[in-house]
């Protein structure tokens, strides 16, 4: 039975309820207050969802996740990064780098970052827990991606990219950034071919839960207007 949320209620059901078919479907309903999002990332969920759809909360059996000591660089991509083309940042654009997340994909029809879902994450960037990284080429912002630090977590959301390896280039500067900073693990939540390129992998749900356990608490050496 999937579990439906009370609005004044913020816990969550026990991660091993969750469906096996569709994979990690945990709970529907509910909100997407500040307070909510972040008890839900706390527990091991995030919420997707499409338009026309209730809001639905997901946490999958494998889950994907990068360490990041375990990043992956392929040559043409450290060939890249050595030209210079782009300039990285970090918190300098939110709005505008969720805003190019929530834009069309070949690939895909609509999409589940919606205005309620774009307004509900800058409230948390306004708070300090979500953070972009935007990359720029000449001034224009071509590429970025967004996602939540916690503790020694970062939990990624979505990226996107308008010139090539833009997107790439962004996230490999994050991830050493984050190892630089001490953080334990990046949530990549479900695999993709494109992450496991830069070495993702999956690890158990009971796993998962048991670095949040370890990490979430803990303070990390991030700075990130440095």
């Amino acid at each position: 039975m999937l579990t439906w949320l009370k609005r004044d209620d913020l816990s969550f059901p026990p991660l091993e309820t969750a469906l096996r078919e569709p994979n990690g479907l945990l709970a529907a309903g509910g909100d997407l207050s500040p307070a909510r999002l972040l008890a839900a990332y706390r527990h091991g969920c995030f919420p997707w969802y499409q338009d026309g759809q209730p809001l639905l909360w997901w946490s999958p059996d494998p889950r994907t996740v990068l360490f990041p000591n375990e990043l992956h660089v392929s040559r043409s991509l450290r060939k890249r990064l050595r030209q210079g083309d782009y300039q990285v940042t970090f918190d300098q654009a939110f709005a505008d780098v969720i805003q190019g997340c929530a834009g069309p994909r070949a690939y895909a029809d609509g999409t589940w970052i919606t205005t309620p879902m774009q307004q509900a994450y800058i409230r948390l960037h306004e708070m300090g827990t979500a953070h972009s990284v935007e990359v720029w080429q000449q001034g224009h912002l071509v590429g970025g991606l967004y996602g939540l630090a916690m503790g020694e977590l970062f939990f990624g959301e979505s990226m996107f990219s308008r010139a090539t390896d833009a997107s790439k280039v962004g996230f490999v500067t994050l991830v050493e950034r984050l190892r630089d900073w001490g953080f334990a693990m990046i949530d990549c939540q479900m695999p993709t071919q494109h992450l496991a390129s830069f070495g993702a992998r999956s690890i158990p749900r009971t796993a998962f839960a048991d670095a949040l356990a370890k990490h979430l608490d803990r303070t990390s050496a991030a700075d990130w207007r440095g």
